[in-house]
């Protein structure tokens, strides 16, 4: 209870704190009996109670003349006509001791949190480097889910395909039966199975795991007799030595090294396109499509596709990576597959060509045909130089992109970002029709 004036005219307190004498408090101002920066919000408390009737809850730190201090919220409230005000507190030490067991609480999930991360970058480290090929398969539908390094450069798999597909019809019967023992026992014992591209012979044994979405079966495919032969199956144990000395210098190239299979997945890369993907593992690119990196995955890729399943290789196919810090950098592709015709691995080589200047008797001859364009400012509107510049340019690229599809106009206009009507009317109004092939189902 206090007066008009914040002078304390009695006080009764809880059970939580009965023991404390508060007698002393009485003809005292209130601001006296709180913490040294608690004052001056005990005489706002006051004073809007005075004059609106009520005050908003403030925090302040409470001292009973015993010396104890406890954290305390207050509201004030005027009583009718000059009866004085009434201040009522409530102990914050609960809310305290459950805000301490919240920041504890916090603490522990975000220790286990790291404790999990850190066995997770361990299993990763160990999955990534191992020389054996390990996959990871959905119990219920045998899709790959994971695949690590060894396995994607000798198996030729890549994540979210079927393993029985990549198996010889004969040999998926024996398989299953396999896994059914697996989901029986937990283990079962090894099976031959011929899998890769020159279907070599591997030892693959099975076990069940548990985890949170459902049980996942790993499956470790070890070479029969411990040797691998042939460069298609990729595998880098017991190598021969002209084959290591292979491996090394493609390693070492300049230029970016890869090896893709038809339907893009990445098989094989060298460090010098880890560097310009901005990525640091090679296991963190094996089993992606090489379509997550190209600027124009639908055009660039399908482009380059279509070529080499055409003439068997490309050489100097122009295009762009986008990094993974979202830095774009020109390129120049060259690439060829293997057997012809339609290509099951595809090995490409991409330099950067960013601080390359442009050279060749095109570029020169844009370069001049502009340098005209602007030689004539100050005769000519601006209106018809910005005309004349961008019809120049238009007609310059429409030119490159159909070199770069051989003629073909469906190609050309993606790769322009052009619908196939829009791109028929920029040819028309350039007069280019006889630069592109007509007839025929391959020309559109």
């Amino acid at each position: 209870m206090l007066d008009m004036d914040g002078v304390i005219q009695g006080a009764t307190v809880s059970n939580d704190v009965s023991d404390e004498s508060v007698e002393a408090w009485r003809g005292r101002p209130w601001g006296e009996t709180v913490g040294d920066f608690a004052s001056g919000k005990v005489t706002r408390m006051v004073a809007d109670a005075r004059d609106s009737g009520v005050s908003a809850y403030r925090q302040v730190n409470q001292r009973f003349p015993s010396g104890l201090e406890i954290a305390m919220e207050y509201t004030t409230v005027r009583l009718g006509g000059r009866a004085g005000l009434l201040a009522v507190g409530r102990n914050l030490r609960s809310v305290t001791e459950l805000q301490s067991r919240l920041v504890a609480a916090q603490q522990a999930m975000e220790q286990d949190y790291w404790k999990l991360r850190e066995v997770e970058t361990r299993y990763r480290t160990l999955f990534d480097a191992s020389n054996e090929a390990v996959l990871l398969l959905g119990a219920d539908n045998l899709r790959i889910l994971e695949a690590n390094p060894a396995a994607i450069r000798a198996l030729g798999v890549a994540r979210g395909r079927d393993l029985l597909s990549e198996m010889a019809d004969d040999e998926s019967e024996p398989f299953q039966a396999m896994l059914v023992r697996v989901r029986q026992n937990g283990r079962a014992p090894g099976i031959v199975l011929h899998m890769g591209p020159d279907r070599d012979p591997w030892t693959a044994r099975a076990s069940l795991i548990s985890a949170d979405g459902g049980p996942l079966l790993m499956i470790q495919m070890a070479p029969v007799g411990g040797t691998q032969t042939g460069f298609s199956s990729g595998a880098k144990p017991a190598r021969r030595a002209d084959s290591g000395s292979v491996e090394d210098l493609i390693e070492n190239l300049p230029d970016a090294f890869l090896i893709i299979d038809r339907d893009g997945f990445i098989r094989r890369v060298n460090r010098a396109f880890l560097d310009l993907v901005q990525v640091g593992a090679e296991g963190a690119v094996l089993g992606e499509r090489l379509a997550r990196w190209l600027s124009r995955p639908g055009a660039d890729l399908s482009v380059l596709m279509a070529n080499l399943n055409r003439h068997g290789s490309v050489r100097l196919f122009a295009t762009s990576l986008q990094n993974e810090l979202g830095d774009e950098t020109a390129v120049e592709v060259s690439a060829v597959g293997y057997p012809a015709g339609r290509p099951t691995q595809i090995a490409l080589l991409m330099r950067d060509v960013g601080r390359r200047m442009p050279v060749g008797d095109e570029a020169a001859s844009l370069q001049t045909a502009l340098a005209a364009i602007i030689d004539r400012t100050g005769r000519t509107s601006l209106r018809s130089l910005v005309r004349d510049a961008v019809s120049l340019v238009e007609r310059h690229y429409i030119g490159a992109a159909l070199q770069l599809s051989d003629g073909n106009r469906t190609a050309a206009s993606g790769l322009l970002g052009l619908s196939r009507q829009g791109f028929y009317k920029k040819l028309a109004q350039y007069e280019m029709d006889g630069h592109s092939k007509e007839g025929g189902p391959e020309s559109d």
